[in-house]
């Protein structure tokens, strides 16, 4: 059924919207305005921004660190997140570095990955990044060019000088 508009201000997005009360840091609050006069209009800018079209960015994708090596990275993915030994570490907003702890490598996440599959485990909205990143695992896997790399993870509450 299409929206009716009875008078007062005319809808400010085109799509169903409704309002929400938010309690937010002024700085933010200011950073907001350089975006946008109207704070709706900053957060919408803001969200498209760090969550365009599906189309416009890959499930999986290579991340060059110097001419012969690169990094996977992924979206976000709860069913990357429930693996107990892999963490997802934000690099960029939306966007995640795979860890793996020791004792495991890209062989043990392939072989769980097909497992969460097979199971039907998988959500639809997570399907299009696991099959991705396992045809990449496949392809590093025989290929055997992918090299190991350690990442140190320390406590969030460590004192630093």
């Amino acid at each position: 059924m299409p929206h009716r508009n009875l008078g007062g201000r005319p809808p400010k997005f085109s799509e169903p919207s409704r309002p929400v009360t938010l309690t937010l840091p002024e700085s933010t609050l200011k950073q907001l305005e350089c975006i946008d006069s109207d704070r709706a209009q900053a957060i919408v800018k803001l969200t498209q921004t760090a969550f365009p079209e599906p189309n416009q960015s890959l499930p999986v994708e290579i991340v060059s660190v110097d001419r012969h090596s690169g990094l996977l990275i992924v979206g976000s993915n709860a069913t990357l997140i429930a693996i107990p030994f892999l963490k997802l570490v934000e690099v960029a907003l939306g966007r995640f570095l795979i860890a793996i702890d020791q004792g495991h490598d890209f062989r043990s996440l392939e072989l769980v990955l097909h497992d969460l599959i097979e199971e039907g485990q998988v959500p639809p909205q997570d399907r299009p990044t696991i099959v991705s990143l396992l045809e990449t695992i496949r392809t590093v896997r025989r290929t055997e060019q992918a090299s190991p790399a350690t990442i140190l993870f320390v406590p969030t509450n460590l004192k630093t000088s």
